[in-house]
């Protein structure tokens, strides 16, 4: 799979539960319908809070990477 390109990069490294759940609430309703976000992240419940997160918003999770203790995740808006 190529890289994906991303409209917005929000970078939540280092921020502890529930911030980067809510910056990523945040970042998603300034975006537009089709446009992708990557979220940066270190926060190990990062894993389950964003996938959960978006499944109840509607949104596609395009893309998870795992690099040592940083997580990306690649999402469409609905």
């Amino acid at each position: 799979m190529s890289d994906i390109k991303a409209d917005v990069i929000l970078d939540t490294k280092g921020l502890s539960c529930p911030m980067p759940v809510l910056k990523t609430k945040k970042a998603i309703d300034g975006l537009q319908s089709g446009q992708v976000l990557e979220v940066i992240a270190t926060d190990p419940g990062s894993k389950s809070d964003i996938p959960a997160l978006l499944r109840r918003l509607g949104h596609e999770l395009v893309q998870t990477k795992e690099n040592g203790d940083v997580i990306e995740f690649y999402i469409k808006k609905a």
